[in-house]
C-alpha cells in the first residue's frame, strides 16, 4: 500500500477528481489524536520499562508499532483521496475493526485483573477503544454517503470549479488538515519565487469564494434578510453590523476559537519548564531510586507527569501546536478582512 501511494501522490493537484471525502477533517483530527495517543503509550511504556531491574519490550513495543500503523493509515488515506478511489478505503475499515476489537479485549482484561481507572495505561486504553471506535464510524460514514462497497450505484460527485479551472492556484480550502495548517501547498510557488520574480500568472486566478462579486452578494442576501426583519417595526432600520455579522460571522468565531486555544496552550510552557525543575531538584536530592515491581508496572497520571523526559516532550508539542493556532487565527483572520471589505 505504501508502494502504491508513492506512485499515486503524483497525481497532480489540479486532477478534476481531487475530492475530500465526508469527514475528512474529523479524520485527520482524530488521527493526529490518535498519534499524540500513541506517544504517550510509547513513554508510559518505557518510563515503566526504566524503573525495573530488567527490560519488558512488551510495555512499549506494541505501542511503537500502533504509531507506525496510524501513520502508514493517514498517509494511505491521503493517496486514496488525491485518486478518488474510495473502493481502498475497505482495508483502513477492516484494520480500524481489528484495533478496536484487540484493544477493547486489553480493555476488558485489565477491568478483570483489577487495574483501577486511575492508572494511565488504563486511561490511554480506553481513550484508544473510543479513538478507533469514532474512526470506524467515520469510515461507515463514508461508505453510506458515497455508496462505494454495498451499493450498486456509487455517489457521483462533481469536483468544485475551482478545482476545474487550472487558473486557479490557491488551493487551500482543498488540500487536506496538515497542509492547509503548514501550508504545505505554497511550496511550489515559494521555490518559484526564490528562483526568478513572480508574476501575475504564476500567482493565478482568485478563487470564486475570495472574488468581490461573491462576497458582495452573499453579504447583500444578510442585509436583504435584516431588512425582511424590520417590516414589521416601522421604528428600527435594518443593521449592516448584524448583515456583516450574518455573513462572516462563522469566520471570525473561527478565528476567535484559534486564538484562545492559542492562548490556553501558552500556559503549558511555564507549567512545564516548572516541573521540568522541580524534577531535577527532586532527583539531586534523592540519589537513591527504588526499584519497581515487575508485577506491578502501572504508572499514574501523576507519576508520568513527574518525568522530566515526558514533560520536555509535552513542551515541545504545545509550542507546535500554539504557534499552529495562532497562525491559523491570523490566516482566517486576513481572509475573512479581505472578503469583507470585498463585499463592502
Amino acid at each position: 500500500f505504501p508502494g502504491w501511494g508513492s506512485q499515486s501522490s503524483k497525481v497532480q493537484i489540479h486532477h478534476n477528481t481531487w475530492l475530500h471525502f465526508p469527514g475528512h477533517n474529523l479524520r485527520w483530527i482524530l488521527t493526529f489524536t490518535l498519534l499524540f495517543v500513541h506517544v504517550c503509550e510509547i513513554a508510559e511504556g518505557i518510563v515503566s520499562d526504566t524503573q525495573m531491574k530488567s527490560r519488558h519490550l512488551h510495555l512499549f513495543l506494541p505501542a511503537v508499532m500502533g504509531f507506525v500503523a496510524a501513520t502508514v493509515s493517514i498517509v494511505y488515506y491521503h493517496n486514496i483521496e488525491t485518486s478518488n478511489f474510495p473502493k481502498l478505503l475497505l482495508a483502513l475499515f477492516l484494520y480500524w475493526i481489528m484495533a478496536f476489537v484487540t484493544k477493547t479485549i486489553k480493555l476488558v482484561r485489565y477491568c478483570q485483573d483489577g487495574v483501577p481507572f486511575s492508572q494511565l495505561r488504563f486511561c490511554i486504553t480506553g481513550i484508544m477503544v473510543i479513538l478507533y471506535g469514532l474512526l470506524m464510524a467515520v469510515e461507515i460514514n463514508v461508505i453510506r454517503v458515497r455508496r462505494y462497497v454495498f451499493f450498486m450505484n456509487p455517489q457521483k460527485v462533481k469536483p468544485p470549479e475551482d478545482l476545474q479551472d487550472l487558473g486557479v492556484r490557491f488551493l487551500q480550502p482543498f488540500v487536506n488538515l496538515l497542509s492547509k495548517a503548514t501550508y504545505w501547498w505554497m511550496n511550489t510557488l515559494i521555490i518559484s519565487a526564490h528562483k526568478k520574480p513572480v508574476d501575475l500568472k504564476a500567482i493565478g486566478k482568485l478563487p470564486i469564494a475570495m472574488r468581490a462579486l461573491t462576497n458582495y452578494v452573499c453579504l447583500k442576501e444578510a442585509y436583504e434578510e435584516q431588512k425582511k426583519k424590520v417590516e414589521d417595526h416601522p421604528n428600527r432600520s435594518p443593521s449592516i453590523w448584524l448583515a456583516m455579522y450574518s455573513a462572516f460571522g462563522r469566520p471570525i468565531l473561527l478565528s476567535s476559537t484559534f486564538r484562545y486555544l492559542a492562548d490556553l496552550l501558552g500556559f503549558a510552557g511555564p507549567l512545564c519548564i516548572s516541573g521540568i525543575v522541580q524534577g531535577f531538584q527532586n532527583t539531586t536530592n534523592n540519589t537513591n531510586t527504588t526499584e519497581k515491581d515487575p508485577s506491578n508496572s502501572y504508572l499514574s497520571s501523576e507519576e508520568f507527569l513527574r518525568n522530566v523526559y515526558v514533560l520536555a516532550v509535552l513542551l515541545f508539542l504545545a509550542l507546535i501546536l500554539q504557534r499552529t493556532f495562532l497562525q491559523a487565527s491570523y490566516y482566517v483572520t486576513t481572509e475573512t478582512g479581505i472578503n469583507l471589505r470585498g463585499a463592502l
